[in-house]
Protein backbone atom coordinates (compact mmCIF):
# COMPACT_ATOMS: atom_id res chain seq x y z
CA UNK A 1 0.00 0.00 0.00
CA UNK A 2 1.28 3.48 -0.46
CA UNK A 3 1.07 6.10 2.04
CA UNK A 4 -2.33 7.45 1.08
CA UNK A 5 -3.68 4.01 1.80
CA UNK A 6 -1.49 3.77 4.89
CA UNK A 7 -2.56 7.25 6.15
CA UNK A 8 -6.83 6.47 5.70
CA UNK A 9 -6.07 2.99 7.52
CA UNK A 10 -4.09 4.06 10.76
CA UNK A 11 -6.08 7.76 10.77
CA UNK A 12 -9.44 5.99 10.76
CA UNK A 13 -8.47 3.34 13.09
CA UNK A 14 -7.25 6.10 15.61
CA UNK A 15 -10.32 7.96 14.80
CA UNK A 16 -13.34 5.05 15.25
CA UNK A 17 -10.74 4.29 18.92
CA UNK A 18 -11.48 8.21 19.96
CA UNK A 19 -15.11 8.23 19.32
CA UNK A 20 -15.66 4.79 20.31
CA UNK A 21 -14.03 5.93 23.80
CA UNK A 22 -16.57 9.15 23.67
CA UNK A 23 -19.54 6.53 23.24
CA UNK A 24 -18.18 4.65 26.14
CA UNK A 25 -17.27 7.37 28.52
CA UNK A 26 -19.69 9.64 27.82
CA UNK A 27 -20.85 12.40 30.60
CA UNK A 28 -24.27 12.38 32.37
CA UNK A 29 -23.21 15.15 34.97
CA UNK A 30 -21.82 17.96 35.71
CA UNK A 31 -19.07 16.63 37.89
CA UNK A 32 -18.42 13.81 35.25
CA UNK A 33 -18.72 16.75 32.21
CA UNK A 34 -16.06 18.90 34.30
CA UNK A 35 -13.62 16.77 36.11
CA UNK A 36 -14.24 13.14 34.91
CA UNK A 37 -16.03 12.63 38.38
CA UNK A 38 -12.78 13.09 40.26
CA UNK A 39 -12.15 9.18 39.60
CA UNK A 40 -9.34 8.78 36.90
CA UNK A 41 -6.50 6.66 38.24
CA UNK A 42 -2.96 8.85 39.02
CA UNK A 43 -1.34 6.50 35.82
CA UNK A 44 -4.03 6.95 33.48
CA UNK A 45 -4.26 10.69 34.48
CA UNK A 46 -0.51 10.76 34.09
CA UNK A 47 -0.91 9.49 30.15
CA UNK A 48 -3.80 12.18 29.60
CA UNK A 49 -1.98 15.20 31.72
CA UNK A 50 0.86 14.33 28.98
CA UNK A 51 -1.48 14.17 26.21
CA UNK A 52 -3.24 17.36 26.85
CA UNK A 53 0.13 19.37 27.58
CA UNK A 54 2.30 17.63 24.75
CA UNK A 55 0.16 19.57 21.58
CA UNK A 56 0.66 20.12 18.43
CA UNK A 57 3.98 22.22 18.54
CA UNK A 58 5.61 19.58 20.66
CA UNK A 59 5.25 16.44 18.65
CA UNK A 60 4.87 18.51 15.04
CA UNK A 61 6.25 22.48 15.73
CA UNK A 62 9.03 22.25 18.30
CA UNK A 63 11.53 19.95 16.72
CA UNK A 64 11.12 21.87 13.08
CA UNK A 65 11.93 25.31 15.47
CA UNK A 66 14.97 23.60 16.84
CA UNK A 67 16.02 22.05 13.87
CA UNK A 68 15.88 25.65 11.92
CA UNK A 69 16.89 27.26 15.44
CA UNK A 70 19.77 24.96 16.31
CA UNK A 71 20.77 26.06 19.62
CA UNK A 72 18.15 29.33 19.90
CA UNK A 73 15.55 26.49 19.64
CA UNK A 74 16.19 25.08 23.16
CA UNK A 75 14.47 27.77 24.58
CA UNK A 76 11.24 25.73 23.63
CA UNK A 77 12.74 22.65 25.28
CA UNK A 78 13.67 24.41 28.41
CA UNK A 79 10.52 26.43 29.01
CA UNK A 80 7.99 23.95 28.65
CA UNK A 81 9.71 21.16 30.63
CA UNK A 82 10.38 23.33 33.65
CA UNK A 83 6.70 24.92 33.36
CA UNK A 84 5.52 21.70 33.55
CA UNK A 85 8.11 20.98 37.09
CA UNK A 86 6.76 24.17 38.02
CA UNK A 87 3.20 23.89 38.17
CA UNK A 88 3.41 19.94 39.16
CA UNK A 89 5.44 20.58 42.43
CA UNK A 90 4.57 24.41 43.55
CA UNK A 91 0.83 24.83 42.31
CA UNK A 92 -0.99 21.66 41.34
CA UNK A 93 -1.34 20.18 45.10
CA UNK A 94 -2.76 23.38 46.53
CA UNK A 95 -5.09 24.33 43.77
CA UNK A 96 -6.07 21.09 44.23
CA UNK A 97 -6.36 20.93 48.14
CA UNK A 98 -8.59 24.53 47.67
CA UNK A 99 -11.04 22.45 45.47
CA UNK A 100 -12.07 24.33 42.67
CA UNK A 101 -11.73 22.61 39.33
CA UNK A 102 -10.76 25.86 37.04
CA UNK A 103 -8.70 28.80 37.61
CA UNK A 104 -11.81 31.55 37.39
CA UNK A 105 -13.60 29.84 39.83
CA UNK A 106 -10.01 29.54 42.36
CA UNK A 107 -9.87 33.11 41.63
CA UNK A 108 -13.32 34.04 42.11
CA UNK A 109 -13.58 32.24 45.44
CA UNK A 110 -10.07 32.72 46.83
CA UNK A 111 -10.42 36.87 45.64
CA UNK A 112 -14.14 36.81 47.08
CA UNK A 113 -15.21 38.68 43.54
CA UNK A 114 -17.43 37.78 40.72
CA UNK A 115 -15.89 40.67 39.33
CA UNK A 116 -11.93 38.57 39.56
CA UNK A 117 -14.16 35.85 38.15
CA UNK A 118 -15.06 37.56 35.10
CA UNK A 119 -11.86 38.80 34.08
CA UNK A 120 -10.28 35.18 35.34
CA UNK A 121 -12.94 34.14 32.86
CA UNK A 122 -12.33 36.78 29.91
CA UNK A 123 -8.63 35.95 30.75
CA UNK A 124 -8.80 31.99 30.53
CA UNK A 125 -10.76 32.48 26.90
CA UNK A 126 -8.44 34.84 25.60
CA UNK A 127 -5.84 31.98 26.22
CA UNK A 128 -7.45 29.04 25.56
CA UNK A 129 -8.64 30.47 21.80
CA UNK A 130 -5.02 31.20 21.38
CA UNK A 131 -3.59 28.26 21.85
CA UNK A 132 -6.01 26.48 20.28
CA UNK A 133 -5.58 28.37 16.90
CA UNK A 134 -2.18 26.16 16.31
CA UNK A 135 -4.03 23.39 17.31
CA UNK A 136 -6.23 23.34 14.68
CA UNK A 137 -3.56 24.79 12.57
CA UNK A 138 -1.37 21.45 13.23
CA UNK A 139 -4.77 19.74 11.64
CA UNK A 140 -4.66 21.22 8.80
CA UNK A 141 -1.09 21.15 7.71
CA UNK A 142 -1.28 17.18 8.81
CA UNK A 143 -4.31 16.24 6.68
CA UNK A 144 -2.88 18.73 3.79
CA UNK A 145 0.11 16.70 3.19
CA UNK A 146 -1.36 12.68 4.21
CA UNK A 147 -5.15 12.99 2.66
CA UNK A 148 -4.26 15.10 -0.18
CA UNK A 149 -6.97 17.78 0.86
CA UNK A 150 -6.68 21.93 1.37
CA UNK A 151 -5.60 22.98 4.71
CA UNK A 152 -8.70 24.42 5.37
CA UNK A 153 -10.45 21.23 4.48
CA UNK A 154 -8.03 19.44 7.19
CA UNK A 155 -9.04 22.08 9.65
CA UNK A 156 -12.97 21.66 8.99
CA UNK A 157 -12.54 17.66 9.94
CA UNK A 158 -10.49 17.89 12.72
CA UNK A 159 -13.03 20.34 14.03
CA UNK A 160 -15.59 17.68 13.68
CA UNK A 161 -14.22 15.17 15.64
CA UNK A 162 -13.29 17.30 18.47
CA UNK A 163 -16.58 18.40 18.19
CA UNK A 164 -17.99 15.10 18.45
CA UNK A 165 -16.10 13.61 21.55
CA UNK A 166 -15.80 16.70 23.19
CA UNK A 167 -19.68 17.61 23.34
CA UNK A 168 -20.41 13.93 23.94
CA UNK A 169 -18.02 13.19 26.77
CA UNK A 170 -17.24 16.21 28.76
CA UNK A 171 -14.19 15.92 30.61
CA UNK A 172 -14.53 12.29 31.24
CA UNK A 173 -14.69 11.43 27.60
CA UNK A 174 -11.39 13.52 26.46
CA UNK A 175 -9.29 12.11 29.37
CA UNK A 176 -9.55 8.16 28.57
CA UNK A 177 -9.55 9.77 24.87
CA UNK A 178 -5.96 11.38 25.53
CA UNK A 179 -5.03 8.32 27.33
CA UNK A 180 -5.48 6.67 23.87
CA UNK A 181 -4.22 9.95 22.38
CA UNK A 182 -1.07 9.60 24.03
CA UNK A 183 -0.23 6.17 23.24
CA UNK A 184 -0.30 6.93 19.78
CA UNK A 185 1.37 9.94 19.68
CA UNK A 186 4.45 8.63 21.56
CA UNK A 187 4.76 5.54 19.58
CA UNK A 188 4.49 7.73 16.14
CA UNK A 189 6.90 10.03 17.86
CA UNK A 190 9.52 7.43 18.93
CA UNK A 191 9.36 4.88 15.94
CA UNK A 192 10.69 7.08 12.92
CA UNK A 193 13.33 8.53 15.33
CA UNK A 194 14.44 5.00 16.09
CA UNK A 195 14.68 4.19 12.72
CA UNK A 196 16.14 7.42 11.74
CA UNK A 197 18.94 7.31 14.43
CA UNK A 198 19.71 3.65 13.03
CA UNK A 199 20.34 4.70 9.49
CA UNK A 200 22.50 8.20 10.58
CA UNK A 201 24.16 6.51 14.04
CA UNK A 202 23.98 3.23 13.88
CA UNK A 203 22.28 3.50 17.36
CA UNK A 204 18.28 2.60 18.49
CA UNK A 205 18.72 5.55 21.27
CA UNK A 206 17.69 8.65 19.18
CA UNK A 207 19.46 10.30 22.33
CA UNK A 208 22.57 8.74 21.80
CA UNK A 209 22.75 9.27 17.78
CA UNK A 210 22.03 13.10 18.91
CA UNK A 211 25.91 12.82 19.97
CA UNK A 212 27.30 10.42 17.99
CA UNK A 213 29.46 9.43 15.41
CA UNK A 214 28.01 9.10 11.66
CA UNK A 215 27.41 5.78 10.15
CA UNK A 216 29.49 6.98 7.00
CA UNK A 217 32.30 8.13 9.38
CA UNK A 218 32.20 11.40 8.24
CA UNK A 219 32.33 12.94 12.14
CA UNK A 220 30.01 13.47 14.66
CA UNK A 221 26.25 14.39 14.04
CA UNK A 222 26.65 18.02 15.56
CA UNK A 223 30.06 18.78 14.02
CA UNK A 224 28.81 18.03 10.60
CA UNK A 225 25.73 20.19 10.99
CA UNK A 226 28.51 23.47 12.23
CA UNK A 227 30.30 22.18 8.97
CA UNK A 228 26.95 22.28 7.01
CA UNK A 229 25.34 25.30 8.40
CA UNK A 230 28.47 27.42 8.22
CA UNK A 231 29.01 26.46 4.27
CA UNK A 232 25.73 27.90 3.63
CA UNK A 233 26.07 30.93 5.23
CA UNK A 234 23.94 29.90 8.31
CA UNK A 235 25.00 30.11 11.95
CA UNK A 236 26.38 27.32 13.75
CA UNK A 237 23.62 24.61 14.55
CA UNK A 238 25.49 24.58 18.18
CA UNK A 239 25.77 28.39 18.26
CA UNK A 240 23.05 31.19 19.71
CA UNK A 241 22.31 33.72 17.35
CA UNK A 242 19.25 35.60 19.76
CA UNK A 243 20.46 37.93 21.98
CA UNK A 244 20.76 36.28 25.88
CA UNK A 245 18.20 38.65 27.18
CA UNK A 246 15.51 37.47 24.53
CA UNK A 247 16.26 34.12 25.13
CA UNK A 248 15.78 34.37 29.06
CA UNK A 249 12.76 35.99 28.67
CA UNK A 250 11.06 33.23 25.88
CA UNK A 251 12.18 30.23 28.37
CA UNK A 252 10.65 32.54 31.63
CA UNK A 253 7.47 33.28 29.82
CA UNK A 254 7.07 29.98 28.32
CA UNK A 255 7.74 28.47 31.98
CA UNK A 256 5.24 30.55 33.88
CA UNK A 257 2.89 30.20 31.14
CA UNK A 258 3.18 26.69 31.55
CA UNK A 259 2.25 26.94 34.95
CA UNK A 260 -0.68 29.12 34.59
CA UNK A 261 -2.23 27.25 31.95
CA UNK A 262 -6.23 26.20 32.77
CA UNK A 263 -6.36 23.13 30.83
CA UNK A 264 -3.55 21.46 32.59
CA UNK A 265 -4.43 22.61 36.14
CA UNK A 266 -7.71 21.42 35.86
CA UNK A 267 -5.96 17.98 34.77
CA UNK A 268 -5.62 17.46 38.55
CA UNK A 269 -9.01 17.37 39.73
CA UNK A 270 -9.68 14.65 37.92
CA UNK A 271 -8.29 11.99 40.59
CA UNK A 272 -9.46 11.08 44.10
CA UNK A 273 -7.32 12.51 46.12
CA UNK A 274 -4.27 15.11 46.53
CA UNK A 275 -1.43 12.21 46.58
CA UNK A 276 -3.02 11.11 43.55
CA UNK A 277 -2.62 14.78 42.05
CA UNK A 278 0.75 14.46 42.73
CA UNK A 279 1.77 10.77 41.85
CA UNK A 280 -0.43 12.11 38.16
CA UNK A 281 2.15 14.50 38.04
CA UNK A 282 4.83 12.19 38.63
CA UNK A 283 3.96 10.50 35.71
CA UNK A 284 3.08 13.17 33.26
CA UNK A 285 6.54 14.02 33.45
CA UNK A 286 8.33 10.60 32.80
CA UNK A 287 5.56 10.37 29.83
CA UNK A 288 6.55 13.87 28.77
CA UNK A 289 10.17 13.61 29.00
CA UNK A 290 10.33 10.30 26.50
CA UNK A 291 8.64 12.99 23.70
CA UNK A 292 11.48 16.12 25.11
CA UNK A 293 14.92 14.05 25.23
CA UNK A 294 13.79 12.94 21.72
CA UNK A 295 13.31 16.14 19.92
CA UNK A 296 16.41 17.92 19.93
CA UNK A 297 17.63 14.11 17.90
CA UNK A 298 15.00 14.48 15.79
CA UNK A 299 15.69 18.02 14.49
CA UNK A 300 19.23 17.40 14.09
CA UNK A 301 18.39 14.25 12.08
CA UNK A 302 15.84 16.07 9.96
CA UNK A 303 18.25 19.18 9.52
CA UNK A 304 20.98 16.65 8.38
CA UNK A 305 19.15 14.78 5.91
CA UNK A 306 17.05 17.68 4.46
CA UNK A 307 20.60 19.59 3.61
CA UNK A 308 21.79 16.32 2.17
CA UNK A 309 19.18 15.68 0.20
CA UNK A 310 17.98 18.59 -1.17
CA UNK A 311 20.56 21.42 -1.27
CA UNK A 312 22.62 21.57 -4.56
CA UNK A 313 20.20 19.00 -6.30
CA UNK A 314 18.46 19.30 -9.79
CA UNK A 315 15.19 20.11 -9.33
CA UNK A 316 14.37 16.81 -11.90
CA UNK A 317 16.36 14.64 -9.48
CA UNK A 318 14.85 15.63 -6.30
CA UNK A 319 12.80 12.67 -4.54
CA UNK A 320 8.73 12.60 -4.32
CA UNK A 321 8.14 13.27 -1.26
CA UNK A 322 9.57 17.17 -1.87
CA UNK A 323 7.11 17.52 -5.07
CA UNK A 324 4.42 16.11 -2.62
CA UNK A 325 4.63 18.54 -0.29
CA UNK A 326 5.40 21.15 -2.88
CA UNK A 327 1.73 20.74 -3.74
CA UNK A 328 0.52 22.02 -0.24
CA UNK A 329 2.29 25.13 -0.51
CA UNK A 330 4.19 24.18 2.49
CA UNK A 331 7.66 24.03 0.50
CA UNK A 332 8.48 26.02 -2.20
CA UNK A 333 11.41 26.59 -5.19
CA UNK A 334 11.73 29.62 -7.54
CA UNK A 335 15.24 28.90 -9.63
CA UNK A 336 16.76 32.41 -9.43
CA UNK A 337 19.57 31.81 -11.27
CA UNK A 338 18.24 29.09 -14.14
CA UNK A 339 20.87 26.39 -13.04
CA UNK A 340 17.74 23.95 -12.58
CA UNK A 341 19.42 23.19 -9.39
CA UNK A 342 17.76 23.89 -5.95
CA UNK A 343 20.49 26.96 -3.77
CA UNK A 344 19.47 26.39 -0.46
CA UNK A 345 21.59 29.16 1.73
CA UNK A 346 20.65 31.88 4.50
CA UNK A 347 18.04 34.28 3.49
CA UNK A 348 14.33 34.79 3.03
CA UNK A 349 13.70 33.14 -0.68
CA UNK A 350 10.70 35.42 -0.77
CA UNK A 351 8.99 38.63 0.26
CA UNK A 352 5.72 36.89 1.90
CA UNK A 353 5.15 33.24 2.09
CA UNK A 354 4.63 31.17 -1.25
CA UNK A 355 1.65 31.21 -3.02
CA UNK A 356 1.51 29.17 -6.28
CA UNK A 357 -0.07 29.30 -9.44
CA UNK A 358 0.61 26.00 -12.03
CA UNK A 359 2.69 27.03 -14.67
CA UNK A 360 5.12 26.41 -17.57
CA UNK A 361 8.52 26.77 -15.07
CA UNK A 362 11.56 25.20 -15.83
CA UNK A 363 11.30 21.37 -14.98
CA UNK A 364 7.91 21.74 -14.94
CA UNK A 365 8.24 23.36 -11.20
CA UNK A 366 5.28 25.76 -9.40
CA UNK A 367 5.00 29.30 -10.20
CA UNK A 368 6.17 31.83 -7.38
CA UNK A 369 3.58 34.20 -7.15
CA UNK A 370 5.57 36.24 -4.40
CA UNK A 371 8.10 39.15 -4.41
CA UNK A 372 10.95 36.94 -5.17
CA UNK A 373 13.98 38.29 -2.60
CA UNK A 374 17.11 39.24 -4.28
CA UNK A 375 19.80 37.19 -2.23
CA UNK A 376 21.07 33.58 -2.66
CA UNK A 377 18.33 31.34 -1.14
CA UNK A 378 15.74 29.48 -3.74
CA UNK A 379 14.26 27.46 -1.06
CA UNK A 380 11.60 27.93 1.03
CA UNK A 381 10.59 25.87 4.02
CA UNK A 382 7.81 25.93 6.79
CA UNK A 383 9.08 24.76 10.01
CA UNK A 384 5.97 23.10 10.97
CA UNK A 385 6.68 20.20 8.32
CA UNK A 386 10.16 18.95 9.44
CA UNK A 387 8.70 16.19 12.13
CA UNK A 388 6.08 15.54 9.51
CA UNK A 389 8.22 15.17 6.58
CA UNK A 390 11.46 14.00 8.38
CA UNK A 391 10.34 10.21 7.91
CA UNK A 392 9.73 10.54 3.90
CA UNK A 393 13.31 12.21 3.65
CA UNK A 394 14.86 9.27 5.58
CA UNK A 395 13.00 6.75 3.07
CA UNK A 396 11.06 5.24 6.03
CA UNK A 397 8.43 2.56 4.74
CA UNK A 398 4.89 4.11 3.99
CA UNK A 399 3.27 2.60 7.42
CA UNK A 400 5.87 4.48 9.07
CA UNK A 401 4.97 7.73 7.66
CA UNK A 402 0.99 7.36 8.15
CA UNK A 403 1.77 6.41 11.51
CA UNK A 404 3.46 10.07 12.34
CA UNK A 405 0.52 11.80 10.47
CA UNK A 406 -1.71 10.14 13.38
CA UNK A 407 1.04 11.13 15.84
CA UNK A 408 0.54 14.37 14.72
CA UNK A 409 -3.42 14.36 14.87
CA UNK A 410 -3.10 12.85 18.06
CA UNK A 411 -0.78 15.42 19.65
CA UNK A 412 -2.95 18.16 17.86
CA UNK A 413 -6.98 17.19 18.87
CA UNK A 414 -5.91 15.74 22.35
CA UNK A 415 -4.66 19.69 23.58
CA UNK A 416 -7.55 21.14 21.37
CA UNK A 417 -10.24 19.24 22.98
CA UNK A 418 -8.81 19.78 26.84
CA UNK A 419 -8.87 24.09 25.78
CA UNK A 420 -12.52 23.69 24.39
CA UNK A 421 -13.58 22.00 27.62
CA UNK A 422 -11.47 25.22 29.64
CA UNK A 423 -14.16 27.60 27.30
CA UNK A 424 -17.14 25.83 28.16
CA UNK A 425 -16.50 25.62 31.57
CA UNK A 426 -15.09 28.88 31.77
CA UNK A 427 -18.65 30.25 30.12
CA UNK A 428 -21.41 27.12 31.31
CA UNK A 429 -19.96 27.07 35.09
CA UNK A 430 -18.20 29.85 36.15
CA UNK A 431 -20.00 32.67 33.74
CA UNK A 432 -23.65 31.47 33.84
CA UNK A 433 -23.97 29.23 36.63
CA UNK A 434 -22.01 31.12 39.44
CA UNK A 435 -23.14 34.92 38.03
CA UNK A 436 -25.67 34.98 36.04
CA UNK A 437 -28.14 32.82 36.94
CA UNK A 438 -27.24 30.24 40.11
CA UNK A 439 -30.55 28.09 40.13
CA UNK A 440 -29.60 26.48 36.72
CA UNK A 441 -29.84 23.09 37.27
CA UNK A 442 -27.32 20.44 36.19
CA UNK A 443 -28.79 18.96 33.03
CA UNK A 444 -29.10 22.96 31.75
CA UNK A 445 -25.63 23.60 33.18
CA UNK A 446 -24.22 20.40 31.27
CA UNK A 447 -26.74 21.62 27.96
CA UNK A 448 -25.27 25.08 28.25
CA UNK A 449 -21.31 23.97 28.22
CA UNK A 450 -22.16 21.62 25.48
CA UNK A 451 -23.35 24.44 23.19
CA UNK A 452 -20.38 26.50 24.50
CA UNK A 453 -17.64 24.27 23.30
CA UNK A 454 -19.74 24.29 19.53
CA UNK A 455 -19.38 28.29 19.54
CA UNK A 456 -15.31 27.64 20.73
CA UNK A 457 -15.20 24.64 17.80
CA UNK A 458 -16.53 27.41 15.31
CA UNK A 459 -13.85 29.97 16.57
CA UNK A 460 -11.34 28.03 16.90
CA UNK A 461 -11.05 26.45 13.29
CA UNK A 462 -11.54 30.39 12.15
CA UNK A 463 -7.89 31.19 14.00
CA UNK A 464 -7.09 27.66 12.68
CA UNK A 465 -7.90 28.60 9.35
CA UNK A 466 -6.52 32.15 9.65
CA UNK A 467 -3.82 31.94 12.02
CA UNK A 468 -1.34 34.50 13.73
CA UNK A 469 2.04 32.48 12.89
CA UNK A 470 3.11 29.06 12.55
CA UNK A 471 2.02 26.70 15.26
CA UNK A 472 5.08 27.06 18.27
CA UNK A 473 5.14 30.79 17.71
CA UNK A 474 1.22 31.25 18.13
CA UNK A 475 1.43 28.41 21.11
CA UNK A 476 4.18 30.95 22.15
CA UNK A 477 1.68 33.52 22.11
CA UNK A 478 -0.82 31.77 25.00
CA UNK A 479 1.71 30.96 26.99
CA UNK A 480 2.70 34.29 27.17
CA UNK A 481 -0.80 35.62 27.87
CA UNK A 482 -1.12 32.84 30.69
CA UNK A 483 2.30 34.21 31.95
CA UNK A 484 1.05 37.81 31.95
CA UNK A 485 -2.42 37.03 33.33
CA UNK A 486 -2.73 33.55 35.60
CA UNK A 487 0.05 33.02 37.07
CA UNK A 488 0.94 36.09 39.43
CA UNK A 489 -2.52 35.92 40.67
CA UNK A 490 -2.43 32.26 41.27
CA UNK A 491 1.18 32.35 43.60
CA UNK A 492 -0.12 34.88 45.33
CA UNK A 493 -3.47 33.38 46.04
CA UNK A 494 -1.13 30.38 47.96
CA UNK A 495 1.54 32.71 49.19
CA UNK A 496 0.35 35.82 49.80
CA UNK A 497 -2.57 35.92 52.25
CA UNK A 498 -3.17 39.90 52.43
CA UNK A 499 -3.15 39.91 48.77
CA UNK A 500 -6.87 41.46 48.51
CA UNK A 501 -9.53 41.36 44.84
CA UNK A 502 -8.71 44.99 44.36
CA UNK A 503 -4.60 43.77 43.63
CA UNK A 504 -6.00 40.68 41.74
CA UNK A 505 -8.44 42.66 39.23
CA UNK A 506 -6.02 45.51 38.46
CA UNK A 507 -2.77 43.04 38.26
CA UNK A 508 -4.30 40.61 35.48
CA UNK A 509 -5.79 43.46 33.45
CA UNK A 510 -2.96 45.07 33.40
CA UNK A 511 -0.85 41.93 32.58
CA UNK A 512 -2.87 40.81 29.78
CA UNK A 513 -3.58 44.06 28.06
CA UNK A 514 0.18 44.67 27.76
CA UNK A 515 1.03 41.29 27.03
CA UNK A 516 -1.79 41.42 24.05
CA UNK A 517 -1.10 44.96 23.47
CA UNK A 518 2.81 44.23 22.36
CA UNK A 519 1.79 41.01 20.23
CA UNK A 520 -0.80 42.66 18.30
CA UNK A 521 0.97 45.63 17.40
CA UNK A 522 3.71 43.51 16.31
CA UNK A 523 2.25 40.78 14.63
CA UNK A 524 -0.94 42.38 13.80
CA UNK A 525 -0.47 46.36 12.93
CA UNK A 526 2.84 46.86 12.03
CA UNK A 527 4.73 43.45 11.61
CA UNK A 528 7.63 45.52 9.36
CA UNK A 529 8.66 46.52 12.55
CA UNK A 530 9.44 43.33 14.22
CA UNK A 531 12.60 42.82 14.64
CA UNK A 532 15.07 43.64 17.26
CA UNK A 533 15.79 47.18 16.71
CA UNK A 534 12.46 48.53 17.82
CA UNK A 535 11.47 45.32 20.70
CA UNK A 536 11.24 46.50 24.48
CA UNK A 537 15.15 46.01 25.96
CA UNK A 538 15.43 43.56 22.55
CA UNK A 539 12.61 41.51 23.80
CA UNK A 540 10.66 40.08 21.35
CA UNK A 541 6.23 38.82 21.46
CA UNK A 542 7.06 35.66 22.01
CA UNK A 543 9.39 36.63 25.49
CA UNK A 544 7.16 39.96 26.11
CA UNK A 545 4.73 37.68 28.67
CA UNK A 546 7.49 37.45 31.02
CA UNK A 547 7.76 41.46 31.26
CA UNK A 548 3.68 41.70 31.23
CA UNK A 549 4.04 38.66 34.46
CA UNK A 550 6.35 41.47 36.32
CA UNK A 551 3.47 44.06 35.24
CA UNK A 552 1.35 42.06 36.86
CA UNK A 553 3.21 41.36 40.44
CA UNK A 554 4.13 44.58 40.69
CA UNK A 555 0.81 46.85 40.01
CA UNK A 556 -1.33 43.73 42.23
CA UNK A 557 1.18 44.57 45.14
CA UNK A 558 0.81 48.32 44.85
CA UNK A 559 -3.17 48.00 44.68
CA UNK A 560 -3.52 45.66 47.75
CA UNK A 561 -0.92 48.05 49.74
CA UNK A 562 -3.28 51.02 49.21
CA UNK A 563 -6.41 49.09 49.70
CA UNK A 564 -8.47 47.02 52.11
CA UNK A 565 -6.83 43.92 53.23
CA UNK A 566 -9.29 40.60 52.35
CA UNK A 567 -11.75 39.46 55.05
CA UNK A 568 -10.31 37.39 58.11
CA UNK A 569 -11.74 33.94 57.01
CA UNK A 570 -10.00 34.35 53.77
CA UNK A 571 -6.76 34.66 54.95
CA UNK A 572 -7.56 31.87 57.36
CA UNK A 573 -8.38 29.76 54.53
CA UNK A 574 -5.09 30.44 52.62
CA UNK A 575 -2.67 29.55 55.28
CA UNK A 576 -4.85 26.34 55.48
CA UNK A 577 -4.09 25.16 52.01
CA UNK A 578 -0.64 24.90 52.83
CA UNK A 579 -1.18 22.60 55.79
CA UNK A 580 -0.82 18.78 54.67
CA UNK A 581 -4.57 17.58 55.91
CA UNK A 582 -8.02 18.68 54.99
CA UNK A 583 -7.57 17.49 50.68
CA UNK A 584 -10.71 19.18 49.46
CA UNK A 585 -12.71 17.44 47.35
CA UNK A 586 -13.31 18.55 43.08
CA UNK A 587 -16.80 19.92 43.02
CA UNK A 588 -18.83 21.31 40.25
CA UNK A 589 -20.70 23.81 42.66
Amino acid sequence: MDVQAWTYLIVGLTFALYIGIAIWSRAGSTKEFYVAGAGVPPLANGMATAADWMSAASFISMAGLISFMGYDGSIYLMGWTGGYVLLALLLAPYLRKFGKFTVPDFVGDRYYSNAARTVAVICAIFVSFTYVAGQMRGVGVVFSRFLEVPINTGILIGMGIVFFYAVLGGMKGITYTQVAQYCVLIFAYMVPAIFISMYVAGTPLPQQGFGSMLTDGSGFLLDKLDGLHQELGFTAYTDGSKPMIDVFFITFALMVGTAGLPHVIVRFFTVPKVRDARVSAGWALVFIALLYTTAPAVAAFARYNLINTVSNTQYAELPSWFKTWEGTGLIAWVDKNDDGAVQYVNGKAFAGKPSFTEGQGAEGQRLISNEVTDNDNELYIDRDIMVLANPEIANLPPWVIALVAAGGLAAALSTAAGLLLVISTSVAHDLIKKQINPDLNEKSEVLVARISVAFAVCVAGYFGINPPGFVAQVVAFAFGLAASSFFPVIIMGIFYKKMNKEGAIAGMLSGIIFTAAYIIYFKFINPAANNADNWLLGISPEGIGTVGMLINFAVSFIVAKITPAPPEDIQELVDSLRYPKGAGEASAH
